[in-house]
């Protein structure tokens, strides 16, 4: 019984790898479109307040 373990490991291994790679990169992705998007949002209301507009209602979540 022991020796048939082995066999079927090895098959699944290349597919976990794969799927966890692809994981940390896609959830890499979305956080660094977050960020982004926070710090736009800060600069946006640095430079409307520079100009003397008024803050943009919310926080963006809406969108």
């Amino acid at each position: 019984m022991d020796d048939s373990w082995l066999p079927v490991l090895w098959a699944i291994l290349p597919t976990i790898v794969v799927s966890v790679t692809f994981f940390l990169i896609l959830r890499g992705a979305i956080r660094m479109d977050r960020t982004e998007r926070k710090a736009y949002a800060r600069i946006e209301a640095q430079e409307r307040a520079k100009r003397g507009l008024p803050p943009v209602a919310g926080d963006g979540a809406a969108r």
